[in-house]
């Protein structure tokens, strides 16, 4: 895996016309609007504009769970971002996401409509807004908190990280993938360790940290994402693996990955979803 040796930057960065890999294309170092795209918008409250990566999937999973509870104030339309088209860019989308990242939300129930980007707030607003899938006893909550914010601040290592050079870049690099796959397998280990001790990540009851985590960390080990599974040797992590299938196999969870996908299998696909019978 040959590394380029002896790189100086320059005094002032400034970007190549596109660079190279798989998501090359959709990078740039500014934000922003690149073009006028009004956001459809259906009949539900909740309107969520997303795509069924992993930060796309979390939000689906809650809200399919909470329709499995009853709570009819959860449906929801959901419309495909196409990150690969640019679709992150369009005015619309920015205007509900000034970062230009999957998902966005919009409760159109409230007076005004309420926007929510970042996935972890979409989570804990919506849990709040229904009282499900989060403590409200303090402790409780103050574990469930940190194990979601520990998501959002781990998963960059794995997938912008690892993901990025050991699957997307345009070349293979040494010092990169070894660098990135050390911390992900110790986040692995640090999971493995504390799911050793509890059935989910806060203890006997799933919430939404293990929402936040399981479409990151049980792709890794039970879906090969990056096909990276003999590599990271995902086998070691038993209660990992424990934890990530006993998720998977939920059916408000097998639906929340159907949602707003655009490739694999026709028949896992739910590229928009407006109903339940979306998914017949």
């Amino acid at each position: 895996m040959p590394d380029t040796p002896n790189y100086t930057p320059p005094n002032v960065w400034k970007p190549e016309s596109e660079m190279g890999g798989t998501w090359g294309k959709i990078n740039r170092p500014t934000a922003g609007a690149t073009h006028d795209k009004a956001l459809p918008v259906g009949e539900h409250p909740l309107q969520l504009y997303s795509l069924a990566t992993p930060n796309g999937v979390k939000v689906t999973i809650l809200l399919e769970e909470l329709l499995a509870l009853g709570h009819a104030g959860a449906e929801y339309d959901a419309y495909v971002i196409e990150i690969g088209d640019s679709d992150q860019f369009g005015s619309g989308f920015v205007a509900l996401n000034p970062n230009s990242k999957i998902p966005a939300l919009e409760d159109r129930s409230t007076n005004p409509p309420t926007r929510v980007f970042e996935s972890g707030a979409i989570l804990l607003y919506l849990a709040e807004k229904f009282g499900e899938f989060v403590p409200t006893e303090p402790s409780a909550r103050a574990e469930c908190l940190s194990w979601l914010f520990w998501q959002m601040g781990a998963a960059p290592y794995l997938g912008g990280g690892f993901g990025h050079f050991y699957a997307y870049a345009p070349e293979k690099f040494e010092y990169a993938i070894n660098r990135y796959a050390m911390e992900v397998k110790r986040q692995l280990d640090l999971l493995d360790q504390n799911l050793a001790e509890r059935r989910y990540l806060c203890g006997d009851d799933y919430n939404i940290a293990d929402m936040a985590t399981y479409p990151w960390y049980g792709d890794v080990v039970i879906h090969n994402s990056y096909k990276a599974a003999e590599f990271l040797d995902v086998a070691s992590y038993k209660h990992v693996i424990r934890w990530a299938t006993e998720i998977d196999a939920r059916p408000a969870v097998v639906r929340g990955r159907r949602v707003n996908k655009t490739w694999g299998p026709e028949e896992l696909r739910v590229p928009e979803r407006h109903s339940a019978s979306d998914f017949d």
